[in-house]
């Protein structure tokens, strides 16, 4: 059983037990095998001109004691994480997502963010079922589908069209190892996944925009 613990600038999920997970972190990329995946908040004297992101992030971890964790990277402040869970038959899906829009794109188009206004979206998904890496890469494909419809919905304009995600979006999908091929829409794990990360991205997305409309300073 996944849970979530909030120690600012650190978000972590605790995935219960060493599962393999497959995202596209800065730190570790592809299918590995990690016990937790952690959120670094980040602001502009963290990231400055010239650092090594990858190396300041792996000492950060380091001092942590954490250097086998899967971490993303957020100007997003941790405390408002959002997380929502979705049981479909036997399937279980717990998912954590930081929103932020103000880097926000339109897939097919590019916007001249000029190096500031870096938001994101980072998700993560735990599940229970033992998962085949096949089956992990679908179900990434279904948390992709989620946020960008979460997204749209939210009707945030762009001048290429409604946006569906920002520029520095990253997921990851956390499961046992296991024989489940499938994570598809027609599967009761795909539905679950979709569910969970609809709830969060949604939850996280409308309170950003809340934020945004109702304040004159702007905070991803």
């Amino acid at each position: 059983m996944s849970h979530l613990h909030i120690d600012r600038p650190w978000l972590e999920l605790d995935l219960g037990a060493p599962v393999q997970v497959l995202s596209w972190a800065i730190n570790r990329p592809g299918f590995v095998t990690a016990t937790r995946i952690l959120w670094r908040e980040v602001r502009d004297a963290d990231l400055t001109l010239g650092l090594d992101v990858k190396d300041w992030l792996e000492g950060e971890l380091r001092a942590r004691g954490a250097p086998d964790a899967v971490c993303l990277l957020t100007s997003r402040d941790v405390r408002r994480v959002h997380e929502h869970r979705a049981h479909v038959d036997e399937a279980c899906a717990h998912c954590v997502a930081t929103v932020g829009l103000s880097n926000a794109e339109r897939i097919g188009a590019r916007t001249n963010r000029s190096a500031k206004d870096w938001g994101t979206i980072n998700i993560a998904v735990a599940v229970q079922t033992g998962m085949t890496q096949a089956a992990l890469i679908e179900a990434t494909s279904i948390a992709a589908q989620a946020r960008t419809a979460t997204i749209m919905e939210l009707g945030l304009a762009l001048p290429a069209g409604l946006a569906t995600g920002t520029g520095t979006d990253c997921i990851a999908i956390a499961a046992p190892d296991g024989p489940e091929n499938y994570a598809g829409m027609h599967t009761a794990l795909g539905e679950a996944i979709g569910a969970a990360v609809y709830g969060a991205v949604r939850a996280g997305g409308r309170q950003w925009m809340t934020e945004n409309m109702t304040h004159t300073q702007k905070e991803t």
